[in-house]
């Protein structure tokens, strides 16, 4: 009943491949080619039962076959999700689309391709594990299973086993897994479905894939041609359409089919449903809207929108609940027609001249705060770079809370800056979009990106010749509250904290209490000679109406300005308590690699909402670069809080930072602390932190689903298993010691901590004295 997870934060970067390589094997797979192996991100679960083993696997582009040593009759099962994959065998290539089922012979002969994310269900089978009295037929080729009849039946039932996989008893499990078993030989006689490719020597067949991946990448011409691509291959039309025919096929017909299979992949795909119909068919080479329709229809049996909305709803069939926090599963494929702005296509850098030196000289640089440098609630790749800074180069950085609203009269009115990002009046909103969420609120109707991510962010400041596989160390060297502005609070420091309803604590409420919002204004005092914060007041959330007339029960959308007479004050909150300050920065973020809107509330691998408070003055993060430039942004600036964060807020408190920025090039890394860095690293005077989460690249692990799953399938017991495994890979790896002394030393030297249980990804942190290592060889 063994129920083994992997994740690659456990091994260094050149033991992945080898690792990953064993988990493929384990599933009678391996590497398409032996020279190579996945070295990036993955993830897998999987759960053994006398024979039967059902696995998820989740990791990058790569392709995979038989592994060399596996034998018996029953085929491995394999179950694309979200992207179809390209399947090679001797007689040719042929594209499967995705919620396909692959019965994959044991025998060698056969490869497939997963061209963006290898994201499936595998189930193998050994021969003692089938207990049917009917004699299982031998595969010997490959067979497709289309999604219907008994081969819709067996899909589902294989979704939901592994959906459950770590959740079922040993009794669930087994009784699953044996009637898994016992369904296959029935799966085996159904009805093969057709193939493009039947016949063909080796070199013909080596030949007419080189001319499909030609098409593949040329897809989107409408205006494709068998001579143009016979031209580019270095080939005659004629000898073009002769292999073609040699399959029983034509290029016209291969072709309209690789552009019907793509409109099926993106028409079922969540993080596609923000392009309408007509995108999706013009970006797969049809030109006219009319005709896609009719032959989509012609293909699937459904018309492009009724196939869309069948998607949705099973989508939603299975979705989390429509409590929680960031996107519904069900808005994933609600989403229509979102406009990517002109501010959101990235353009080649152009910058003063001031920005640019080409002395080595540091330069400083300052990022002021206004609407027209921040981006609110959301990360991206594709967002244009603020200002562009060298290695070595410091920036001081103004950062707004977005709870600044909670109390505009002490912390907004009279600032030019906040003013600037918080200005919203009936006919003007001057950052409209607040979160990764569509900009007509078709969701929940709060307002444009709806709140699905919180944060104003400045930024982003591009790095000089980041790229990829570098990493970007960012030393913060100070932090400096700033000051209300109105002439009647004018010098005084004020923030906010707010007990929501996303807090650890909101179905907590003792037996006599309603469940209910609480915000608590504070003034911090940071020049005294012990710096904190006391209460000034508190008042309860009460329904808001914001300048464009919606009304916000809850706290739900950020920066809804809260109306003085809308609420009753309690004074004396807190009486005789002071909060000793622990100013730091939650977000320090660099854009992920993965989509172009990312919440900015669940933190992950490029940092983001990390809420630690070690990151304070004197404090240095290690982050991966993941694009071009690195992208950095920072942006929710507290001035105190809690390990656990456990009512949902800090003292939310706008503060400028100072920064020295250090680009480490991956060519350079080795000998480094950071070498082989996959994670934020923090390092203080006296500690290295790692910090671990619940999924710690949750883009990679879900897909198109990972806005929503992470929020839905959180724990601590995963944030604990993370931080765990990257600690021992920073002992074995960094510090060189052995997995049992590595083990021994984490359970007497080593603190676990929670970070946060209120951002969606949750966080658990590990504490490294440097002390420990003090007397170690050099």
């Amino acid at each position: 009943m063994s129920l083994r997870p992997y994740s690659s934060e456990s091994y260094c970067e050149g033991e992945r491949p080898e690792a990953w390589r064993d988990v493929l094997a384990s599933l009678g797979l391996q590497p398409a080619t032996a020279a190579t192996s996945h070295a990036g991100h993955a993830t897998a679960v999987r759960r053994s039962s006398e024979g039967v083993t059902l696995a998820t696997l989740s990791a990058g582009p790569q392709a995979v076959t038989a592994y060399a040593d596996a034998h018996g009759d029953h085929p491995l099962v394999l179950l694309p999700f979200e992207d179809g994959v390209s399947l090679k065998t001797a007689a040719g290539h042929q594209i499967i689309a995705a919620g396909h089922l692959l019965l994959l012979p044991r025998a060698n002969g056969w490869s497939l391709s997963f061209p963006r994310d290898l994201r499936a269900v595998v189930l193998a089978v050994s021969c003692d594990a089938a207990r049917s009295r009917t004699a299982v037929p031998r595969l010997t080729e490959v067979q497709p299973i289309a999604p219907s009849g008994f081969g819709e039946m067996f899909i589902r039932m294989i979704e939901t086993a592994a959906r459950h996989l770590d959740t079922l008893s040993d009794a669930e499990w087994s009784a699953a897994a044996q009637g898994l078993a016992d369904l296959l030989p029935a799966l085996m006689r159904q009805a093969p479905a057709s193939t493009d490719f039947t016949a063909g020597s080796a070199s013909k067949a080596a030949t007419l894939q080189r001319l499909c991946q030609a098409i593949e990448r040329r897809l989107d011409d409408p205006d494709l041609t068998p001579a143009k691509v016979a031209a580019a291959e270095g080939i005659s039309e004629r000898y073009l359409q002769k292999l073609f025919g040699g399959t029983g096929s034509s290029f016209t017909h291969y072709l309209r089919e690789r552009r019907l299979q793509r409109t099926c992949a993106d028409l079922a795909n969540p993080a596609e449903a923000h392009h309408s119909i007509s995108e999706i068919a013009f970006r797969a080479g049809f030109n006219d809207s009319a005709h896609f329709s009719r032959a989509f229809r012609h293909r699937f049996g459904v018309s492009p929108r009724e196939y869309r909305h069948a998607e949705a709803e099973r989508h939603a069939a299975t979705s989390a609940a429509a409590a929680q926090r960031g996107w519904p599963q069900q808005a994933l494929v609600q989403l229509r027609n979102q406009p990517i702005g002109p501010a959101m296509r990235r353009p080649a850098a152009d910058f003063p001249a001031s920005d640019f030196c080409a002395e080595t000289t540091p330069q400083h640089h300052h990022l002021a705060a206004d609407a027209s440098r921040v981006h609110w609630g959301y990360f991206s790749r594709s967002l244009p770079p603020q200002i562009e800074i060298a290695s070595g180069d410091t920036i001081t950085i103004e950062t707004l809370t977005q709870h600044a609203s909670d109390d505009p009269e002490r912390m907004i009115s009279g600032d030019a800056g906040a003013e600037s990002v918080f200005h919203w009046t009936h006919d003007q909103k001057n950052v409209d979009r607040r979160g990764a969420g569509p900009l007509d609120a078709s969701i929940y109707g709060r307002g444009a990106g709806e709140g699905f991510g919180v944060h104003i962010c400045t930024g982003p400041v591009a790095v000089k010749d980041a790229q990829p596989g570098d990493v970007l160390e960012i030393r913060i060297l100070d932090i400096v509250p700033r000051a209300s502005r109105n002439p009647d609070f004018r010098g005084r420091v004020f923030g906010s904290s707010v007990a929501a309803w996303w807090g650890y604590h909101y179905k907590e409420f003792l037996a006599e209490q309603h469940a209910h919002e609480a915000v608590t204004i504070y003034e911090i005092f940071a020049d005294d000679a012990a710096p904190y914060a006391r209460a000034a007041y508190s008042y309860r959330w009460a329904p808001q109406v914001d300048p464009f007339g919606t009304v916000h029960t809850t706290y739900d959308y950020p920066g809804v300005p809260v109306q003085p007479s809308s609420v009753r004050r309690r004074h004396d909150v807190l009486d005789g308590v002071r909060i000793p300050l622990r100013p730091h920065f939650g977000v320090i973020a660099l854009a992920p690699r993965e989509a172009d809107f990312v919440d900015s509330v669940p933190p992950a691998y490029f940092g983001g909402n990390l809420d630690n408070w070690r990151l304070g003055k004197g404090s240095t993060v290690y982050l991966p670069v993941s694009v071009p430039g690195a992208l950095l942004s920072v942006g929710d600036p507290h001035a105190a809080q809690g390990d656990g964060e456990l009512g949902g807020t800090a003292i939310e408190c706008s503060m400028t930072g100072t920064f020295e920025v250090i680009l480490h090039k991956k060519a350079d890394l080795a000998d480094k602390p950071f070498a082989d860095l996959t994670y934020p690293l923090i390092e203080t005077s006296t500690d290295w932190v790692l910090m671990g989460f619940s999924h710690p690249n949750y883009l990679a692990e879900f897909g198109a689903k990972g806005q929503s799953e992470v929020y839905a399938t959180s724990s601590l017991d995963l944030a604990m298993k993370d931080a765990f495994r990257k600690m021992r890979r920073f002992l074995m790896s960094i510090k060189g010691l052995t997995e049992d002394e590595a083990i021994a030393l984490m359970s007497v030297a080593v603190d676990f901590g929670v970070t946060q249980v209120v951002d969606g990804n949750w966080g658990v942190h590990a504490i490294l004295s440097k002390q420990v290592f003090a007397d170690a060889r050099a």
